[in-house]
């Protein structure tokens, strides 16, 4: 049986004094802290120390290049505190195998297709439908070392078929019931997304700009228990 989905809030603020102020007061019940570009733009690794502090930081760089500057930016991301980093699986084995070199302690996490991203975009990409390039992508990147997978809530079963379920598979995009899709597209509620398999949910603006964040997320991490009924 598996153990209780976890769930990463997003801290996405340009601002440290609101990214501390957020970490501070969802501490104690956020299970990791995202730390994404926004922040890591504007604040730079103070952003990734900050939140740290109060919980294991997600680094959500999606690093994507040549292996050796990959290589070099896991390092220094992992010398400020990250716990995971996330790279584009599109980068291939060898890009992926060398963040996962570079820090051995960091759970390097794959991301598969952007949430933001349907079918009809893919398709002017000059790439097939999510369903199936994910699973494809997650088995190559497995091969190469990462951790986790990260893939929109609709294709966790698949990418559980494709990588098995000792690989951690992280779900962007959660949108709680009554909570609008705003610039996502592939979403999920967070009892769908535990119930097809999730083990990590990464939620943001539901959260963060409610009016209660602590009870915004006690009310999805409910919801995505309610998933675990049926698993």
């Amino acid at each position: 049986m598996r153990a209780a989905p976890r769930i990463a809030v997003a801290l996405d603020t340009s601002d440290l004094g609101q990214l501390t102020a957020w970490a501070r007061t969802l501490a104690a019940e956020a299970d990791v802290f995202k730390v994404g570009l926004e922040a890591l733009v504007a604040l730079g690794p103070s952003a990734i120390t900050a939140a740290a502090e109060h919980a294991p930081v997600f680094c959500d760089l999606k690093l994507h290049d040549i292996p050796n500057t990959v290589a070099g930016a896991t390092a220094a991301a992992a010398a400020h505190g990250a716990a995971m980093l996330t790279v584009h699986a599109s980068g291939g084995h060898d890009m992926i195998a060398a963040a996962v070199a570079a820090a051995p302690g960091v759970e390097i996490l794959a991301v598969t297709v952007l949430t933001s991203l349907d079918d009809a975009e893919l398709e002017r990409m000059g790439m097939a439908g999510a369903a199936t390039v994910v699973p494809r992508l997650a088995r190559s990147a497995e091969a190469a070392g990462a951790a986790g997978i990260v893939c929109a809530g609709g294709e966790v079963a698949a990418v559980r078929d494709a990588v098995g379920d000792a690989t951690r598979v992280v779900v962007p995009g959660i949108r709680p019931q009554t909570t609008t899709a705003q610039d996502q597209v592939r979403i999920v509620t967070p009892e769908r997304a535990v119930r097809a398999g999730a083990d990590l949910l990464v939620v943001g603006r539901p959260v963060t700009t409610a009016a209660d964040p602590i009870a915004a997320l006690r009310d999805i991490r409910r919801q995505a228990s309610a998933g675990m009924t049926d698993r």
